[in-house]
């Protein structure tokens, strides 16, 4: 399996080859994310059922503009989800299901 470091060394090696981190700013590559999220929404529209090749490709061109917008703004992507997730885990706590809570007379 490719790890994440390998895989942003080969999309940045791919970007460098065709001189593409020109255009890759911060507000272009945001755009890219956006259409290319649209992409994949439209394989979902109208209810159909999806080409599952056409939802990889399209769920990878989001993914690799994201990961090409991480390199260019020199964050690192596993940190960055998990400081979000643990915002996250603070605003959203998990849920405790009734039966899991003991009542105090049961704890007796």
């Amino acid at each position: 399996m490719t790890t994440l470091d390998e895989l942003r060394a080969t999309l940045a090696a791919f970007a460098a080859e065709r001189d593409w981190d020109t255009g890759f700013t911060p507000e272009n590559l945001a755009k890219s994310i956006s259409i290319e999220a649209a992409e994949l929404l439209e394989c979902y529209q109208w209810g159909k059922e999806p080409d599952p090749k056409d939802v990889r490709y399209e769920l990878a061109d989001v993914l690799t503009y994201c990961l090409q917008m991480a390199r260019i703004l020199k964050l690192d992507p596993a940190q960055i989800v998990l400081e979000k997730l643990e915002v996250t885990r603070k605003k959203y706590p998990p849920v405790i299901k009734e039966a899991e809570v003991k009542k105090p007379e049961q704890n007796a």
